[in-house]
C-alpha cells in the first residue's frame, strides 16, 4: 500500500468500509451537478438518484431493526456524508428524507408511526419534508407560532399558521416532492399550551397538488443547491387525527387530556430536540467533506500549474512557494484534524443510540460536541472552499471546476442545523452549568445563574484518549515549555486557555448574582466571551482527537507523517490566536516569533508529502470532474 492509502485508512475510522462502499458504487453513478439544467430537472435528477440510493442499505441503516432498518447510526451519517464529495444537493435531499423527516418518526413517535410510516420512507414510497424553521423563527424553536390545537369533539387536532410569520419557510422537499410533513407547532389542549411538539400532517395528494387548508410555495433560486425543492407552507385550520401527534414524549388523550414523561416543559422539549442530533452530525461532516473535495482540486492543480521563472529557464510549480504552501497546507491539516474529531463523535452517537438506556450526561456532552464541531466545521468548510477557488485564479472561478458551486452549495451549512453563533453559545452553556440536570437552553437567566457554580474542573473532563492525553502533558519536561514541537505542550496550551476562558466568562456572569432584570444585560455584555467558550472548548477536543488518531494508526510511516500534520494543524490554531497566549503570558515574545518560524518549517516537511495528504482525504480523483486537472 502506498503512503496515501495508509493515510487514507487512518483517518477513514471505524466505518471505514461504508467509505471505501461509497467511493466505489458512488464512482459509478453519474452524480455530477449539471449547470444546464433548470431548477425542475435538477429536482426531478436529485430524486431519481436517491431512488439508486435505496440498495446500498445506507437509507436502511440509520433505523431500528425493529422498525424495518438494519440499525447502524454510524453508517448512516458516514454514508449520507460522503454523498457531499459527490453532490451536496443529493446530500441535503438524502438528509432531509432520512435524516430528519424519518428520523422525527423515529425517534418522537412511537410504534404506531413506526409501523405505519418507516417502512416507506426508507423505499421511497412516502416522499416528506421536515417542517420546523418559520419565517419569524429560527434557532429559536421554543417561540414557533403555529398552532396545533385539539377538538374533544372530533378527536382532532386542528393545525393553523396564525400569522404571516408562522409561515414555514425554506423547508427541503417542500416546493415539489414532499407528500407529507413533520411539522413542528404548539400543542394546545383544553385550553393550555403545552408546548412545541411534532405533528404528520398531509400536505398533498397523489397528483402533487396541495390539500384544502395546505398553501405550498417554491422558495425558487437559492444561491446554491439547484437539486433541492425548497419551499413554504401556510396551515389554514388543516385537521388531523389524534394519532398523528407524534406522541413518545407528550400524548394527549380522547377527551385532550395531555401526559408526558417529562415533568419539566423546557426538559422535554430539549429532550425531544436532543433525540434529532443525527442532522446536526450529518452537517458537519459534509461540509468539512465539500472542503475536502475544493483542497482535492486546489492542491491537484498547485501540484501541476507552473507560473513564473525560478531556476533558468524553468517555471515554478504553484506549491513550491511558501505563501502557497502557507495558504493550502494548513487548511488541509485542518481538514485532517476534523475528520478525526467528527469521526470520535459519529462513535460517540452510535454507542449511545444504540443503547438501551444510554447515560444523559453522555446525551448532553454528546449534543454539546455536535453542536460545537457543527459550526466549526461549516465555518471551515467556507473559509477553505474560497481559498482554493482563488488559489487557483481565474479556473477557480469557471463552474467547470466546481470550486464556486462547492462555495454556494456548502453556504447555507453555516445556518442550517442552527446558526453557528447560537450553537457556539450551546457549547459554552453546557460547559458553564456543567451540565446541569435542569436543561435552560440559551435562557440568559438560567445560564448566570448556573454560572454561579463552580467550573474549575470541567476541562479536565477529557472526551479523548484521557490517559494518553494526561501521559503527554505529564511527560513534558521543563525545556519542553519552550519546544511548541511537544505535544504535551501544545495540549496544555489549549487546555490553559479554554480553563482560563471558561473561569473569566463565568467571573462576568456572575456579577448579576440573583437579580434577574440584570440577568440579560449581563449575559448580552458577555456574549461575544460566551461565544469564545465554544470556539476553544473545540479546538481543544479536536487536537485532542487527533492525537487519539495518531496512536491508533497502525503504520509507522503513515503515523510520522500525521504528527507533522497534527503539529502544523496546532501551530496554525496558535498563531491565529497568537495575541491572546500573548497577552495572557502563555508564550513569550520569543516562543511567539518562534511559531511562526517552526510552522514554515513543518510546510518545507510536509510538502513532499502533499500528492499523499491528497489521496489520503480519500476523494476519488476519477470524481473530481474539473476540466483542470484533465
Amino acid at each position: 500500500m502506498t503512503l496515501g492509502d495508509e493515510l487514507r485508512r487512518a483517518i477513514d475510522g471505524k466505518w471505514r468500509h461504508v467509505r471505501e462502499q461509497s467511493r466505489a458504487e458512488l464512482s459509478e453513478m453519474d452524480l455530477a451537478y449539471d449547470m444546464s439544467l433548470s431548477l425542475d430537472e435538477a429536482r426531478e435528477r436529485v430524486l431519481g438518484q436517491m431512488k439508486q440510493l435505496v440498495p446500498t442499505g445506507i437509507p436502511a441503516a440509520g433505523f431500528r431493526v425493529e422498525n424495518g432498518g438494519t440499525g447502524d447510526p454510524g453508517m448512516a451519517v458516514t454514508g449520507i456524508e460522503m454523498l457531499a464529495q459527490f453532490d451536496l444537493s443529493l446530500m441535503v435531499k438524502a438528509g432531509v428524507q432520512w435524516g430528519l423527516f424519518g428520523g422525527a418518526i423515529e425517534n418522537l413517535g412511537t410504534e404506531q408511526h413506526h409501523e405505519r410510516y418507516i417502512r416507506p420512507l426508507i423505499d421511497l414510497d412516502l416522499l416528506g419534508c421536515f417542517a420546523m424553521t418559520e419565517t419569524g423563527h429560527g434557532s429559536d424553536v421554543q417561540s414557533l407560532e403555529t398552532t396545533a390545537t385539539f377538538d374533544p369533539a372530533t378527536e382532532e387536532f386542528v393545525i393553523h399558521s396564525p400569522t404571516p410569520s408562522a409561515r414555514k419557510d425554506y423547508i427541503g422537499g417542500a416546493a415539489a416532492h414532499a407528500r407529507v410533513a413533520a411539522v413542528f407547532a404548539r400543542l394546545v389542549t383544553l385550553g393550555e399550551d403545552h408546548g412545541v411538539h411534532c405533528f404528520v400532517v398531509p400536505i398533498r395528494d397523489e397528483n402533487g397538488d396541495d390539500l384544502p387548508g395546505v398553501t405550498t410555495s417554491d422558495c425558487g433560486y437559492k444561491g446554491g443547491l439547484g437539486g433541492v425543492d425548497n419551499g413554504r407552507i401556510m396551515f389554514d385550520q388543516v385537521r388531523v387525527p389524534r394519532e398523528n401527534l407524534l406522541n413518545r414524549y407528550g400524548n394527549v388523550d380522547e377527551g385532550g387530556v395531555y401526559s408526558s414523561p417529562i415533568e419539566s416543559r423546557n426538559a422535554r422539549f430539549f429532550t425531544m430536540i436532543g433525540t434529532l442530533i443525527r442532522g446536526r452530525v450529518s452537517v458537519g461532516g459534509a461540509a468539512r467533506a465539500s472542503a475536502e473535495v475544493a483542497l482535492s482540486i486546489a492542491l491537484r492543480y498547485a501540484l501541476q500549474r507552473r507560473q513564473f521563472e525560478g531556476a533558468p529557464g524553468e517555471e515554478v510549480v504553484l506549491l513550491d512557494y511558501r505563501m502557497h504552501q502557507r495558504r493550502l497546507l494548513p487548511l488541509l491539516a485542518e481538514a485532517y484534524a476534523l475528520r478525526f474529531a467528527h469521526n470520535q463523535l459519529v462513535a460517540r452517537m452510535h454507542r449511545l443510540q444504540t443503547e438501551d438506556e444510554p447515560d444523559p450526561h453522555a446525551q448532553r456532552e454528546l449534543e454539546g460536541r455536535a453542536a460545537g464541531l457543527k459550526a466549526v466545521q461549516t465555518e471551515f468548510a467556507t473559509r477553505a472552499i474560497q481559498e482554493c477557488r482563488e488559489a487557483c485564479g481565474g479556473a477557480g472561478y469557471m463552474a467547470d471546476n466546481r470550486l464556486t458551486t462547492l462555495r454556494g452549495d456548502s453556504d447555507v451549512f453555516t445556518t442550517f442545523e442552527g446558526d453557528n453563533v447560537v450553537l457556539l453559545q450551546m457549547v459554552a452553556k453546557e460547559l458553564l452549568t456543567s451540565y446541569s440536570k435542569e436543561v435552560t437552553g440559551l435562557d440568559p437567566v438560567g445560564m448566570v445563574r448556573f454560572a454561579a457554580g463552580t467550573v474549575a474542573e470541567t476541562v479536565k473532563e477529557r472526551t479523548a484518549a484521557a490517559q494518553l492525553i494526561q501521559r503527554l502533558i505529564d511527560a513534558r519536561s521543563s525545556d519542553d515549555d519552550h519546544n511548541l514541537l511537544d505535544r504535551g505542550t501544545q495540549l496544555e496550551l489549549f487546555e490553559d486557555r479554554e480553563q482560563h476562558v471558561i473561569e473569566t466568562a463565568a467571573r462576568r456572569l456572575r456579577r448579576a448574582g440573583k437579580d434577574q432584570a440584570k440577568a440579560f444585560e449581563v449575559f448580552n455584555a458577555a456574549q461575544d466571551h460566551v461565544v469564545r467558550i465554544g470556539q476553544v472548548h473545540i479546538d481543544r477536543i479536536v487536537l485532542e482527537a487527533f492525537t487519539a488518531g495518531i496512536a491508533r494508526c497502525e503504520d509507522d510511516a503513515a503515523a510520522d507523517v500525521l504528527r507533522d500534520v497534527c503539529s502544523l494543524y496546532a501551530l496554525s490554531v496558535i498563531e491565529r490566536d497568537k495575541a491572546w497566549f500573548m497577552e495572557h503570558n502563555r508564550i513569550s515574545d520569543h516562543r511567539a516569533k518562534a511559531v511562526s518560524r517552526e510552522l514554515n518549517d513543518l510546510l518545507d516537511k510536509l510538502r513532499p508529502h502533499a500528492l499523499d495528504l491528497v489521496e489520503g482525504l480519500g476523494v476519488p480523483e476519477a470524481s473530481l470532474g474539473t476540466s483542470m486537472l484533465t
